[in-house]
């Protein structure tokens, strides 16, 4: 694999340095932010077929794999992890016979928690622009943008990779006609709004639409950061495996003989793509196949931690603190439940009696034996063990402590809780997710407002809809998770508006249509 970065004009970008990247860092860390999103997803593997060593089917064997088996230790499982590589890279151990196995997914519910408390309700862009019309003009741009990206799905979709892998990064991409209108208007003078010809607010929609915001996962994310400022990103890499759909191949010899799996597989490529201030590059198995410059002048890239992380690229993610505690808890689970499978069924020793194998114990039927020394002897049946059962809801609450996420956040009450109709007790029953939820509101509203401030510098350079560097600034703002009483919120816009506070601003914080005379008169 060679690369080819003259056209990039940065000393400093090595093409060692790249290779050493790609070859030897990535395989890493791809492995270990992919094995935060198995524990996060879960996903089964099968069908399987388990098989003692004497070639006998085991009995407590499902014919699946479960994505956080990694985490269980031989005893249970049967297999052996020498890596990070996934479940289905396991080998069997000899003289250790599977279990059965219980996996509860609590990391995937309280993922989903956090996800509904941060954008559940959607987000609102508040642009900051002086004029009204403006203001409205700017919002139903970001809007339309964001709508083309697959709207509320977006910040979804934002938020859970955040969580899972500790941070998330959004591309800009443009159309071809945005691409040229772009390097029209860079070799153009700069032109203020008030001076420059603005195009029907229609028209700038429908190119706006062409904007592309692409979330790239973290696994394929390989930024080159500046060595003094981990938090400037000197040039953009990304590297994945992309399955085409024109041919097939076979396995590779290595892959049938280790893993047991023949016939031909979808074919796949290596793809890298460079992403410079400047220009860019993209490679295919180490062949350049096309390069172009960048007309913006910097990186359009979005770069948001879920939790923040100091002289980190990466945030803390949401899985990675709770993946010892998911081991324990299914562990736990796995045991008990092949206790109760060993002693919730009575078993019965039969000595003396003949024939006792074609004789199921079954009622009203009787046995008889001329030996006199013939007894039939009953043992098994679960036995309480609170010891168990008590250390199970230690690790579950200790899972609550760690996350910020209890089980009455997904809507589970086991016990009374008490009189929940008050804002304060409900914040108060809340307070650990809504703590959490706060801080995610700032990092992942700063990368919001950064996002938006490049869409509109895009669509200022190539002359959609001209606008001030001061105009691009804005505010995010996050709606109340909680439920709320719609006399409150009536009663604090009364309120405000007896402070002083305009009604335009009221009715936007209400979720209400603005008229159109109202905006005009500002």
């Amino acid at each position: 694999m060679a690369f080819d970065l003259r056209i990039f004009q940065d000393p400093l970008l090595k093409e060692s340095f790249v290779q050493w990247l790609i070859q030897s860092h990535w395989p890493v860390w791809s492995s270990r932010l992919q094995r935060l999103w198995e524990y996060y997803q879960n996903r089964l593997i099968g069908p399987i077929s388990f098989q003692d060593p004497d070639g006998r089917c085991s009995e407590a064997a499902r014919p699946y794999l479960q994505a956080q088996e990694m985490g269980l230790p031989p005893r249970i499982t049967g297999r052996l992890y020498d890596s990070l590589d996934g479940v289905a890279a396991g080998r069997n151990v000899r003289d250790i016979r599977r279990k059965e196995i219980v996996i509860e997914n609590d990391i995937a519910w309280r993922i989903h928690a956090m996800v509904d408390f941060l954008f559940g309700k959607g987000v609102s862009f508040i642009s900051k622009a002086p004029q009204p019309s403006r203001r409205r003009d700017i919002q139903t741009i970001l809007n339309a943008v964001f709508e083309a990206g697959g709207g509320a799905v977006f910040f979804q979709d934002l938020a859970v990779l955040g969580a899972v892998y500790g941070f998330a990064d959004c591309i800009i991409r443009l159309s071809d006609r945005l691409n040229a209108l772009l390097q029209a208007g860079a070799s153009a003078p700069f032109v203020p709004h008030s001076d420059a010809p603005t195009q029907s607010l229609s028209r700038t929609l429908t190119a706006a639409s062409e904007i592309a915001l692409e979330l790239i996962e973290a696994p394929r994310a390989l930024p080159i950061l500046e060595e003094d400022d981990y938090r400037s990103i000197r040039c953009y890499i990304q590297h994945f495996i992309q399955e085409r759909n024109d041919t097939v191949e076979e396995r590779p010899l290595l892959e049938r003989m280790l893993r047991g799996r023949s016939g031909p597989r979808r074919r796949q490529t290596a793809v890298t793509e460079i992403l410079g201030p400047h220009c860019w590059q993209r490679y295919e198995e180490g062949r350049l196949l096309a390069e172009g410059p960048n007309s913006l002048g910097y990186i359009p890239v979005v770069h948001i931690q879920n939790i923040p992380q100091p002289y980190t690229y990466e945030g803390i993610s949401d899985v990675e603190q709770l993946i010892g505690l998911q081991d324990e808890l299914n562990t736990r689970l796995s045991d008990r439940a092949n206790r109760i499978t060993m002693q919730a069924f009575r078993m019965y020793l039969a000595k003396g009696i003949e024939g006792v194998p074609d004789k199921p114990v079954s009622p009203g039927r009787m046995w008889c034996t001329d030996n006199e020394q013939a007894s039939i002897q009953e043992f098994g049946g679960d036995g309480d063990c609170p010891s168990e059962n008590l250390h199970i809801l230690d690790i579950r609450d200790a899972m609550d402590k760690i996350s910020g996420v209890t089980p009455v956040v997904a809507g589970v009450l086991k016990n009374k809780i008490g009189n929940l109709t008050s804002g304060v007790a409900l914040k108060m029953t809340f307070m650990g997710m809504l703590t959490r939820n706060s801080r995610k509101q700032y990092t992942y509203g700063r990368g919001l407002r950064q996002l938006a401030a490049m869409i509109l510098d895009i669509v200022h350079r190539t002359g959609l809809y001209p606008t001030d560097p001061e105009e691009r600034d804005l505010e995010i703002r996050f709606p109340n998770p909680l439920p709320e009483e719609p006399l409150e919120r009536l009663q604090e816009a009364q309120m405000k508006k007896e402070l002083g506070v305009s009604t335009e601003r009221i009715l936007e914080e209400l979720g209400c249509d603005v008229p159109g005379s109202l905006a005009a008169d500002g």
